[in-house]
């Protein structure tokens, strides 16, 4: 059986959706697995051992191009006995619909009868996470998802790592921890970065080799924190594609990170991390792993979903102290002073 994943637009959404297909893979070893999927996803997925291959999406947010989608979906018939449609929109189902594939699985989402024939009804109470909502689509509609789901795991081989230290020439003579500085969805995300500079300090007097990892999005933000911290981290943002960031990550003893798509590959490189959380909330993407912990203050105005702090203060993050990242890290097992 071969089938093909209509997959999610963003980073951590896309770590998110691998437990999908590793159960499809344990309900059908023989299954090969393909992901539509937009172009900074591509390399995560080649990570993943479950998936075969990806193919370009090349539509764009908000981007409709009907004829274009048409012809997409004709060059993908008779290939595929199954869609299963992770997006909830309506144009997202379209491509299924056109490539003629028998079996079309997604949730109702943006009125989509007649695109989806296997039409589910999200039931937001008995799957309160988006990884719960995922992984249910590998399953009859009728099935009860195991009571432990697979977690992501991202391929991070010695000789990967070895060719990124190499490249950039990185000293690993000290335990390394990584921090992640960046969310590209927005400000409401991001741990201030006064507080990131005084933590690099603090891990540095320690004995620490701090890392800043992030896009090129995040340069501004890290010469900021380069500066604030006296030049005690090494920023590498915007040094790394995404499948570099993945091996830099999987070489770190400890990572601490927004909530953001480097915070899921984090969970997915198996590394012990600390999850920082303001305007987002961790009952509906939490990083998924057993060695993650979460810190969020809970406060009433949060979680707001928003990009930016609708009152103006970020207090769900300006309250987080770096005193208080400090006394979660367990400095013993890194073997840090």
């Amino acid at each position: 059986m071969n089938v093909l994943v209509v997959g999610p637009s963003w980073v951590g959404d896309t770590l998110i959706a691998q437990p999908l297909f590793q159960l499809l893979k344990q309900n059908h070893p023989k299954v090969e697995i393909d992901v539509l999927a937009p172009p900074w996803t591509q390399a995560l997925l080649a990570r993943m051992p479950e998936v075969r291959q990806s193919i370009v999406n090349p539509f764009g947010h908000g981007s409709l191009q009907l004829s274009a989608r048409r012809q997409l979906g004709l060059r993908l018939r008779h290939q595929y006995q199954q869609a299963i449609v992770l997006p909830n929109s309506w144009k997202s189902a379209l491509l299924p619909w056109h490539a003629n594939i028998a079996l079309r699985t997604g949730y109702t989402g943006e009125a989509r009868w007649g695109l989806l024939n296997d039409r589910r009804q999200l039931d937001s109470l008995t799957h309160p996470q988006l990884v719960e909502r995922y992984a249910a689509l590998a399953l009859p509609a009728s099935a009860s998802l195991p009571s432990q789901l697979p977690l992501p795991a991202l391929i991070s081989r010695p000789e990967q790592q070895q060719q990124i230290v190499q490249r950039l020439n990185l000293d690993l003579s000290k335990p390394v921890i990584a921090l992640c500085p960046g969310a590209e969805y927005g400000t409401a995300k991001r741990w201030p970065a006064k507080h990131f500079a005084t933590l690099a300090q603090a891990l540095h007097a320690r004995g620490a080799t701090v890392w800043l990892i992030g896009s090129s999005k995040d340069q501004a933000l890290a010469h900021h924190i380069m500066s604030e911290s006296q030049n005690t981290c090494l920023n590498l943002c915007g040094l790394t594609n995404i499948a570099e960031a993945v091996d830099l990550l999987a070489i770190a003893r400890l990572i601490i990170t927004n909530d953001s798509g480097l915070m899921h590959v984090s969970a997915a490189v198996g590394r012990p991390l600390i999850a920082i959380y303001g305007s987002s909330s961790p009952l509906f993407t939490p990083p998924l792993s057993p060695q993650a912990t979460l810190v969020n203050l809970k406060l009433p105005c949060s979680p707001c979903f928003k990009r930016e702090c609708p009152l103006g203060h970020l207090n769900c993050l300006h309250q987080i102290t770096p005193e208080h990242l400090i006394s979660q890290i367990d400095f013993d097992t890194l073997n840090l002073r």
